[in-house]
């Protein structure tokens, strides 16, 4: 499969994606949506993944939001596989009709996702998960969730039979996508006043709980790009 990965800023890179997608055999080509290049055409390739970006795109959209918007909603009302992580599940379940708005905590660094108990997802019934937000979105009409941590029920969902699956949390990235992160950018609204908010030094702690997301990642990518 060819997939097209939609990049939103320079530190929201696709991190582990691209190489599980070598790993896989498949083939990618990764838009830079933000340094100007033109937002694909729908029928160039097999899957859409939609990465994250700065959560201030939701209330003040960037100049090439519209164009992006119209291809998330062609995939949604297509065949073909689509994925959102952080900025682009927030984006997809928006399309669906949820709501999306500010939480009532910012959540940042390791923490304990449960499954809900209707969640067709692949994943063990509890996992640590990293997390980056402030922004969370309601269960999309028609779809099935995830699970939830404790600053935010809805870490996710699934949607058209697995078909098309939006992330909050992120199993996607690694030690150094994040260390690059915490260097270049700000922590989400509101973490001053968060007890969800870990601290630079508890985040990059354990190097070995970013490799124990890979096997995560694995499960979750595999079970997607089968249900199409």
């Amino acid at each position: 499969m060819h997939i097209h990965l939609l990049q939103h800023g320079p530190d929201h890179g696709p991190a582990r994606l691209t190489d599980w997608l070598t790993s896989m055999g498949h083939s990618y080509t990764v838009f830079h949506l933000y340094a100007g290049e033109l937002t694909p055409r729908p029928g160039e390739c097999d899957a859409l993944i939609v990465l994250d970006g700065p959560e201030e795109f939701l209330s003040h959209p960037p100049t090439w939001f519209k164009a992006e918007d119209k291809l998330i909603n062609r995939y949604l009302d297509g065949q073909k596989p689509l994925l959102g992580i952080g900025l682009g599940a927030h984006w997809i379940a928006r399309a669906l009709g949820a709501v999306v708005a500010p939480g009532t905590y910012a959540e940042t660094g390791w923490h304990t996702v449960e499954l809900a108990d209707e969640s067709p997802f692949d994943l063990p019934e509890r996992f640590q998960a990293f997390m980056w937000h402030r922004y969370v979105f309601s269960l999309p009409d028609d779809a099935l969730p995830l699970g939830g941590s404790e600053a935010a029920p809805v870490q996710g969902f699934s949607w058209d039979a697995g078909r098309v699956v939006g992330l909050l949390c992120h199993l996607e990235i690694t030690h150094l996508s994040i260390g690059e992160r915490i260097e270049h950018l700000p922590f989400p609204e509101g973490s001053d006043t968060s007890a969800f908010v870990q601290t630079p030094q508890e985040i990059l702690a354990e190097p070995r709980r970013f490799d124990q997301l890979a096997p995560l990642l694995d499960r979750l990518l595999s079970q997607w790009l089968r249900a199409s």
